[in-house]
């Protein structure tokens, strides 16, 4: 039975290595398993895949979140990516969600040769409730954290430094805040850099940004919120011709599954929609393309849906939680 055992771990350990090294020539994930014991090599991990108020939704008594209630084995968590530099034994967040604590325990767990419990920088897009309301647990009620870097935007960081609890979190030093730039590269290591950009969003309390994420070896692009693509003074089919992963707003498959309210009050670019926009770029750019940010009405939350199976038929790819990728 130990011989059996060991011949096993052997195998299994062959077998991630030969994963591992496919990834550097293609853009799938490295790891795909939820049982990843850690990773060594610079990477980006989804976290979450829902918008902001999550899946099951509150209050929701349609048929897409009427199983879920009562089985916590399906709960979906909120948009988030995490960052791991391997080579400097560091974590970075992407996005500072109701689900933080989760999503911060899985994404240390995997950087084994770190013991830092929390992660060493926060990267904040935009002040819509699924996107920065998990800061409130760096707080005293909670973790209590040290100067945790929190990186934003002037507006985001005024809206933080101004608006309780928040600004609790600025006066009792729990966070520390860095104020960012559009288009202004920050330097994480000499491998790793961030660049924040602006992108048209409701814009309420802060303005709203993606970021582009730069490893040694692959680009990440990361918008989880725009209102549509053609109200970007970018071409996001030029601008995805520059990296090699691009996680994007993919809230709304069409309008058809918002029955109850006014769509035109929560624009983003629906799943058909941007299909359409892609549908001229080669298989090699349309394999860059991986749908995150779904509404719990999405029926691409599911992976056997229709909708899941003609995306990935058309050569795009579809976030799903703790898939991996390298830079």
């Amino acid at each position: 039975m130990k011989i059996y055992y060991a011949v096993l771990c052997i195998m299994l350990s062959v077998c991630a290595c030969n994963i591992d090294k496919k990834s550097h020539n293609e853009s799938s994930p490295i790891i795909t398993t939820n049982n990843t014991p850690s990773i060594t090599k610079t990477a980006i991990v989804v976290l979450g895949t829902t918008q902001d108020a999550g899946s099951p939704q509150i209050a929701c008594k349609k048929q897409c979140c009427a199983s879920l209630f009562d089985n916590t084995n399906n709960k979906r968590h909120v948009v988030s990516l995490g960052l791991i530099d391997a080579q400097n034994h560091k974590t970075y967040l992407f996005e500072a969600t109701p689900d933080i604590g989760t999503q911060i325990k899985h994404l240390t767990k995997l950087e084994t040769r770190s013991t830092n419990e929390l992660v060493d920088g926060i990267f904040l897009t935009h002040a819509h409730i699924g996107h920065y309301t998990g800061l409130m647990f760096l707080g005293k009620e909670a973790t209590n954290a040290n100067k945790l870097p929190v990186y934003a935007m002037p507006k985001m960081k005024v809206f933080l430094e101004n608006n309780g609890p928040w600004s609790q979190l600025v006066k009792n030093q729990n966070i520390s805040l860095n104020i960012l730039k559009d288009e202004t590269s920050v330097e994480l290591s000499n491998t790793i850099t961030v660049t924040p950009f602006l992108v048209p969003h409701r814009d309420e309390f802060s303005e709203t940004v993606g970021y582009k994420i730069k490893g040694k070896h692959k680009t990440a692009l990361f918008i989880p919120d725009i209102d549509k693509w053609e109200k970007w003074n970018k071409s996001i089919i030029e601008v995805i011709k520059t990296v090699d992963y691009a996680f994007l707003d993919a809230t709304f498959y069409s309008g058809e599954e918002i029955n109850n309210r006014d769509i035109s009050e929560i624009p983003h670019p629906f799943i058909i929609e941007s299909v359409n926009t892609f549908k001229a770029l080669s298989k090699e750019e349309r394999g860059k393309i991986i749908f995150i940010h779904f509404n719990h009405t999405n029926p691409v939350l599911h992976p056997s849906s229709k909708q899941s199976k003609y995306l990935l038929n058309e050569g795009f790819k579809i976030a799903r939680k703790h898939d991996v990728y390298s830079l």
